[in-house]
């Protein structure tokens, strides 16, 4: 579960209840009709502008973004390492008993081709490119939201502009023009902030989420090609250290193995 996530969307969603609270009647924020103009007008344009299989995985890619939680780097190096101590003990072929114990479909695809006998070309090559479909596919997930988020608040404005028009067009009482003002313009209210309290987010987080993967699987690439060419243990955890921030680094292999 991600806390940052659920934490910001709902003290987001509380600091705007509070200001509307504190600036009047709640109920006079509420309605129905603007909100179904500016959710279904995104919805409709976003719909079109992607394959309709894309569109109704919405729902996955925003658990996604919520719920999805990958292993870290540090417990990455540590695994790698614990799998290249085996293989220089007991031999790569050792790594098959190993395979059971790993939650990494990526790794253990990786260790597989190693204990098949693949060279590090091949290794590298079949990786990387899954690795470049697993981008692809989640940078497709994300741009729904950054496309819900564009739309939003256009259909906000038009939502307005429908409002505006609809008030104009019925000035015999003079009495109703600010409370059809206000309800005008509560869809434009309502697409800036499903923009930017929810949809644009969601993509930064997903964006987020995306250099995470990338980072902890390009180190598996690199410690599986290590744990093929029979690399020193120390060395594959040297290796792995240099894709940390520099305050990182500082628990070396030998300092865990003391």
């Amino acid at each position: 579960m991600d806390l940052s996530t659920i934490t910001g969307l709902l003290l987001g969603g509380a600091c705007v209840g509070l200001a509307l609270l504190l600036g009047g009647s709640f109920g006079a924020y509420v309605d129905p009709l603007a909100l179904l103009i500016v959710l279904g007008g995104a919805g409709a344009a976003t719909m079109t502008s992607v394959p309709i299989r894309r569109f109704f995985r919405v729902h996955k890619v925003s658990l996604k973004a919520i719920v999805h939680k990958s292993i870290s780097p540090q417990e990455q190096i540590s695994r790698l390492v614990e799998l290249s101590e085996l293989a220089r003990r007991e031999g790569v072929l050792a790594l098959e008993g190993a395979l059971a114990e790993i939650d990494d479909p990526f790794l253990v695809r990786g260790v597989q081709l190693a204990i098949d006998g693949a060279d590090p070309a091949t290794i590298r090559s079949v990786l990387e490119t899954e690795l470049d479909v697993l981008v692809e596919r989640h940078e497709a997930g994300r741009s729904l939201f950054e496309q819900l988020g564009k739309y939003a608040p256009a259909f906000g404005m038009i939502g307005t502009v429908i409002g505006l028009v609809a008030m104009l067009a019925n000035m015999d009482d003079p009495s109703a023009i600010g409370a059809g003002m206000a309800a005008a313009l509560l869809t434009t209210l309502y697409g800036a902030l499903l923009a930017n309290l929810v949809f644009l987010p969601l993509a930064d987080k997903l964006a987020a989420r995306t250099s995470e993967e990338v980072l902890v699987r390009t180190m598996a690439i690199q410690g599986v090609l290590g744990i093929q060419a029979g690399d020193n243990p120390r060395h594959v955890d040297s290796k792995l250290r240099t894709f940390l921030p520099p305050r990182s680094r500082v628990q070396s292999y030998m300092s865990q193995a003391a």
